[in-house]
């Protein structure tokens, strides 16, 4: 058997590469005991519907993140294109406190006590279920436990590293 030599792709390559890729921006959020906790992201995804399952990446090399790790619970929620300025405060970009960060918003929890946005156009209470380290990120799988949608408006998108409306 023949092994091949491995190259490695040049991450700044493969990150101009990838911000030609339009992702969904959706707002993952945590809670444990006090302490919350939110992330804007687009590595997310449906697992499967039976059971009804879902994926988040999070960036392994922010210690804030450890949080998502220890809680057990996530809840994804999904912006609309009205939720812009929620995806920068939770993206670090405006520099704000978690305290303003989740004021910019309004919260409530469903069923496991992650925070969910009232006004998303849909949110996924979750249930940690597996967690995988893949290099940089680590893979939460979450059991959805419970659900809220709100009326169908445009989505937010990310892509070119810039945000658009579909």
């Amino acid at each position: 058997m023949m092994v091949l030599d491995r190259q490695r792709m040049d991450p700044a390559l493969y990150r101009d590469a990838m911000s030609r890729f339009a992702g969904h921006v959706q707002l993952v959020t945590t809670a444990l005991g006090d302490e919350r906790r939110g992330v804007t992201i687009t590595a997310a995804c449906s697992v499967s519907d039976n059971p009804a399952t879902i994926l988040i990446c999070l960036n392994n090399s922010n210690a804030r993140n450890e949080i998502f790790f220890k809680s057990g619970i996530f809840a994804l929620n999904t912006l609309g294109a009205h939720h812009q300025d929620l995806a920068d405060a939770f993206s670090g970009r405006t520099h704000l406190t978690t305290d303003e960060r989740f004021a910019s918003g309004n919260f409530d929890t469903l069923v496991t006590g992650a925070p969910v946005l009232t006004d998303a156009l849909a949110a996924f209470d979750c249930r940690v279920i597996e967690m995988k380290r893949a290099s940089t990120h680590n893979i939460l799988f979450g059991e959805v436990v419970a659900v809220h949608f709100t009326e169908a408006r445009q989505a937010l998108l990310y892509m070119n590293r810039g945000y658009h409306t579909l």
